[in-house]
């Protein structure tokens, strides 16, 4: 169990049969499932209950469930796993993009997922949510449009797939990324590139990011999980 403390797991599913696995399956793991067919209920549920994970269908009958984590994000870190028919790459990098803790394609075994959300929970349980911003002018800035970021207010000389991991963890700090989520957020084809990879390209983003601050260690490595950017420097 996770230090002993009883968890709540808010189960956002339409389709019966997997919600009910899926609920049997954290039941057994001393978890309390809650059920929700649509995101409008989990909303309701949401006001009404604490919550410490939820497992997000992405095709709800009422809404998106990509919208239902973008919004949730506005207001709450409570960690996601995104559930999903659409296996294809442009829905793994869209939900690592919003927030998304974790991403399971259907069909898929209950008892993985379980794992999965006792992974998640552990590593999750200990972060507090974000600073808000404060009015001072950010450590980082990106421009969108022309591929850039800012550090302390100097460009940094990145490529495409420095780009795209610097800019996952600057949308949230303090959160860790496995190597694997950065692969699916970053490459085209994640499949076919090598964990080690990954390593030398944090490893080139430190030596960038301290070219600008040379006691830069806002990039930090959590052994045995992966890479965060620190919420502040």
């Amino acid at each position: 169990m996770l230090n002993g403390n009883h968890k709540t797991i808010l189960i956002v599913e339409d389709e019966p049969a997997i919600a009910e696995n899926i609920s049997f399956a954290v039941s057994t793991e001393s978890m309390t499932p809650l059920l929700a067919e649509t995101a409008d209920a989990a909303r309701t549920l949401l006001k009404k209950h604490p919550v410490d994970l939820i497992v997000l269908d992405v095709g709800l009958p009422d809404e998106n469930g990509f919208d239902f984590c973008r919004e949730l994000r506005q207001t709450s870190a409570i960690p996601v796993i995104f559930l999903t028919a659409r296996a294809d790459e442009v829905d793994r990098i869209v939900g690592l993009e919003l927030g998304a803790d974790d991403y399971m394609a259907k069909p898929f075994s209950p008892r993985e997922l379980t794992a999965r959300i006792r992974a998640v929970l552990r590593r999750t349980q200990n972060n507090t949510p974000p600073t808000p911003p404060t009015t001072s002018t950010p450590v980082f800035q990106i421009d969108e449009q022309r591929k850039l970021i800012r550090y302390h207010g100097q460009p940094l000389d990145l490529s495409r797939y420095e780009f795209r991991m610097l800019e996952l963890m600057i949308h949230n700090p303090g959160w860790v990324y496995s190597r694997a989520q950065l692969m699916d957020a970053a490459w085209e084809e994640p499949d076919a590139s090598y964990d080690r990879t990954v390593d030398t390209h944090i490893k080139t983003l430190r030596a960038k990011l301290r070219q600008i601050q040379p006691d830069s260690h806002c990039l930090q490595t959590r052994r045995g999980w992966g890479y965060c950017l620190k919420d502040s420097e």
